[in-house]
């Protein structure tokens, strides 16, 4: 069985956005910390949170997130 992995986009969707992580976890209601732990991939964001985080930054879920097997 594949091991499956969650990458994101999500730095690159706060630069489009001109967010910096702090600005960003403000909006969303996290912490700076939170925002650079999903960034490098060290921390999964619950269901709610990447919804929150998506309609924060203009996009679809699909458009940050998306499930790589390995």
């Amino acid at each position: 069985m594949k091991k499956a992995r969650l990458l994101n986009r999500l730095k690159v969707a706060r630069a489009e956005r001109g967010l910096s992580q702090g600005e960003l976890a403000r909006i969303a209601g996290v912490t700076r910390q939170t925002i650079s732990s999903i960034e490098t991939g060290q921390y999964l964001p619950s269901a709610l949170l990447a919804f929150v985080l998506a309609d924060r930054l203009g996009k679809r879920v699909d458009e940050l997130f998306t499930l790589s097997e390995e």
